[in-house]
């Protein structure tokens, strides 16, 4: 939006609802004493955010005033609020009356004398210091000195705003998040100037609006965004390296983390030009190359293509402000469906453990003939009967019949050696992850295993080619990541070295098809794509917690409330486990050698202590012992 006018002119409401909404009671009246009134809000910029918040506002009972020097956006807002109140009517949300009310709470005006008789302003005009000091310095002349300034800035420094007032402790910072009338999350920022007064209104405020208030010091980013934009830096990175395609980039995540929206396409969303503001100045707070903007994120900007809002962004879509796709001409993943694959009629596993229980259940239950081998008859044995159980359950629940699950067994057949993979078309390795392991097996798969056969590992952190090299066939092996439990997850990360066969690929990439899995691809590198994405973020929220800036449960309700993430990081760390987790961070640190991705001392301080989880009942949490 454009910058709201400073001018000092008497305020003249600029819509016809704002003319039919009478003025708060004044402090002294009848009214006022028989009842409180709400405090009279004003919102300063009318755009996608300052909209949201007033219909949050109106609809919980508050006289709100609008402030925007641009007419049209004053006019949208009033249409938007007018739009999406009906819709919460046709919904059941919202009575027709409240509706009628709550729009009637609603004035516009052009300059920020409005905000005169406002009990609380909250600003939301662009990300850029100079036009926030701008209408700070000329609300502290305008408003009472009893009134609260709150910024929603999500990059820039509270603490340098409220320096240039004259009444800097009555300065915070109040970030909502988009779509503010759906997300539950609100941060409320403090900073060393701030009185605990200011802080208690605003948090009194939130919790009134049905919003959880999440208290956090004042640093670029705050929680929520100081995780989140790291990540989709380094999501932007890794598209700008060629490394993946967006789409698999994006599909990545949404399968492997089920977060509700891929970092390129959030992106989209948010701004490319956004994101940008917030990675330069969180950059300049903490010089962590991580959130160092990634070049290809400065060169859409400067092209204008920031995403929905322009039409063009990582994506192209249908008109500015839409957001439907427009699919490019040929996408990568039908070029590379243009190679022919192999013919696979029978699949190996090798393993015994729960990864290789699943694997063998999937392939199985989509028609394969599956040999279960491992390295004694009784285990192979026991991760039959195990798949048995895991088809049991499907039964109970309604999944399977009993025929599909019988018929399912029964394509399953035990093996104490891996002899018995001489006749399968491919074998995938779901052993130890531990490369000398991995190397032994794939020495022996090299001398049993028929010309021609795909040989795929199921690793997750190390390097597939010095896996392949261990036979003389390098260009029949693989990378094939599912994710666990495997007959749940639906993404499968399809790795290439640069020893592997285009066919080979293309194989493996059919059978994901075949037995109900997403195959993305990506190159032979540490973390390939969700654990290179994913465990830098997490990594990153452990430094959070190690640096005092916010509690364990403040971040996990921060990122689960205002990211829409199904478990915050610390939840996360403690399923997967901190020893593996750790694992995976030093990998991830000796490939890249980047000072940002060392593992967080306390990680390596819980992993030590044998604090690793849910598995020995104490990690960044206490569990109950079963």
């Amino acid at each position: 939006m454009d910058r709201p006018s400073a001018s000092s002119a008497s305020p003249s409401p600029s819509s016809p609802a704002s003319a039919a909404s009478p003025g708060p009671a004044s402090p002294g009246s009848p009214a006022s004493a028989a009842a409180p009134r709400p405090p009279v809000v004003a919102v300063v910029g009318l755009g996608t955010m300052g909209t949201g918040i007033t219909e949050v506002l109106t609809l919980a009972g508050h006289e709100v005033i609008g402030i925007d020097v641009s007419d049209d956006a004053a006019r949208r807002a009033v249409a938007a609020l007018e739009r999406s109140t009906a819709r919460a009517v046709e919904r059941g949300r919202v009575a027709a009356a409240e509706r009628a009310a709550a729009l009637s709470r609603f004035r516009t005006f052009p300059d920020l004398q409005a905000a005169a008789e406002a009990d609380l302003v909250i600003e939301v005009v662009d990300e850029c210091y100079d036009t926030k000091r701008e209408v700070f310095t000329a609300l502290d002349r305008i408003v009472r000195p009893d009134a609260v300034l709150a910024t929603g800035t999500n990059a820039l420094s509270v603490t340098r705003l409220a320096a240039d007032t004259s009444y800097p402790d009555r300065v915070v910072g109040l970030h909502f998040f988009a779509p503010a009338p759906a997300m539950k999350l609100v941060e409320v920022v403090s900073t060393v100037l701030t009185s605990p007064q200011a802080t208690r209104t605003v948090t009194d405020l939130v919790v009134r609006l049905g919003k959880e208030p999440v208290p956090v010091g004042d640093r670029p980013g705050f929680i929520a965004d100081g995780l989140l934009f790291g990540y989709l830096n380094q999501a932007a990175a890794m598209y700008e390296a060629r490394y993946a395609t967006r789409e698999d980039i994006d599909a990545a995540m949404k399968l492997g983390c089920g977060l509700p929206m891929g970092p390129l396409a959030l992106l989209d969303l948010i701004g490319v030009d956004t994101a940008t503001t917030v990675l330069q100045a969180m950059y300049e707070a903490t010089r962590d190359r991580l959130h160092a903007p990634a070049p290809v994120l400065k060169q859409l900007t400067a092209a204008g293509l920031l995403g929905r809002k322009s039409g063009r962004g990582f994506y192209s879509y249908d008109a500015p402000g839409g957001s439907t796709v427009v699919p490019d001409a040929e996408t990568p993943a039908a070029r590379a469906d243009a190679v022919a694959g192999r013919s696979v009629r029978s699949v190996g596993v090798a393993g015994s453990g729960t990864m290789a229980t699943g694997i063998a259940e999937v392939f199985a239950k989509a028609g394969f003939e599956v040999v279960l081998a491992a390295r004694t008859p009784e285990k192979a044995e026991a991760a039959v009967a195990r798949l048995a159980k895991s088809l049991d359950r499907s039964v109970a629940k309604g999944r399977l019949t009993q025929e599909e699950r019988d018929t399912a067994v029964g394509r399953v057949t035990p093996a104490g050696s891996y002899d018995a993979f001489a006749d399968a078309d491919l074998v995938v390795e779901a052993v130890a992850e531990d490369l000398f392991v991995k190397q032994q097996l794939f020495r022996m798969l090299d001398k049993v295993c028929k010309p021609g056969a795909v040989l795929a590992t199921t690793t997750s952190s190390l390097p597939v080619v010095a896996i392949a090299r261990s036979t003389g066939r390098p260009q029949d092996v693989v990378g094939m990541h599912f994710f666990n439990p495997a007959p749940a997850m639906k993404l499968v990360e399809v790795v290439r070295t640069v020893l592997t066969d285009d066919d080979v690929v293309a194989t493996v990439r059919e059978l994901c098809g075949a037995v109900g899995k997403h195959p993305v691809d990506c190159g032979d590198r540490a973390g390939f794509i969700v654990n290179a994405l994913l465990f830098p973020y997490l990594n990153n929220a452990v430094k959070m917690v190690q640096d005092h800036y916010a509690t364990v449960d403040a971040i996990d309700a921060a990122m689960k409330l205002g990211g829409g993430y199904p478990m915050g990081p610390f939840e996360l760390l403690d399923v997967v486990g901190l020893d593996v987790s750790l694992a995976i961070e030093q990998v991830l640190h000796e490939e890249f050698r980047d000072p940002g991705l060392a593992p967080a001392p306390l990680l390596e301080h819980l992993v030590s202590a044998g604090c690793l989880g849910r598995k020995t009942g104490r990690g960044f949490r206490e569990y109950a012992r079963r």
